[in-house]
């Protein structure tokens, strides 16, 4: 089951490029910092790591460890914390009172003033980071591949999966079909109302 929040949401476009093709003046000004840094600092230190650990030591596990760690980092910070801060989306896996799970994209609801919630620079450096990483570690992967390095295949694949996985969700919050998202989201509530309102029918019968 999938959800997305489409009634007055924000559009924040991949790079802010504006849909109509049209370019209206936007403010480049970094709002946070901090989540800018960090939102590329754990993502570009796994890929460097991965580049250089040869060079700075011969010990395989310490380096499998230190790849992992950042980017299980990188995984937690982009998912909950840069992509809502920096470009207003999110997503996340809710299980329902039945045990089911749901798969819940939802895009910020744009400011009642009619003010960008995200800027320009912000966007930029979210989109940037959130395409190009998993592309190398796609290339990572071919290359231990090729190269039999099998070893190092394992934890290159991880960083593909991980990396991969924050990727498809930010995409689909961005530009998954709404009305198809609706519809479900829609369909889900008005069968959890029905089955509540069945229950309590049927509790007042016995």
């Amino acid at each position: 089951m999938l959800r997305q929040a489409s009634d007055e949401t924000e559009d924040v476009s991949l790079f802010d490029a504006d849909e109509d093709g049209s370019r209206k003046p936007k403010k480049s000004k970094i709002r946070h910092p901090v989540a800018s840094f960090f939102h590329l600092f754990f993502r570009v230190s796994a890929i460097v790591v991965y580049l250089l650990c040869g060079l700075i030591t011969n010990k395989f596990i310490t380096c499998m460890v230190t790849i992992i760690l950042l980017l299980s980092c990188d995984f937690w910070a982009v998912k909950n914390i840069t992509g809502r801060l920096l470009v207003g989306l999110r997503w996340w896996n809710q299980v329902d009172d039945d045990g089911k799970s749901h798969w819940i994209y939802e895009s910020r609801k744009a400011s009642t003033h009619g003010k960008r919630a995200t800027s320009d620079a912000e966007s930029r450096i979210f989109w940037l980071g959130l395409i190009t990483c998993p592309i190398i570690w796609v290339i990572f992967a071919f290359s231990a591949l090729f190269s039999f390095k099998l070893k190092w295949l394992a934890v290159v694949i991880l960083g593909v999966v991980l990396q991969g996985a924050n990727l498809y969700g930010y995409i689909k919050c961005k530009v998954g079909s709404r009305k198809n998202l609706t519809s479900l989201a829609t369909n889900y509530l008005g069968g959890q109302f029905f089955r509540r309102a069945t229950a309590k029918d049927n509790l007042e019968e016995s």
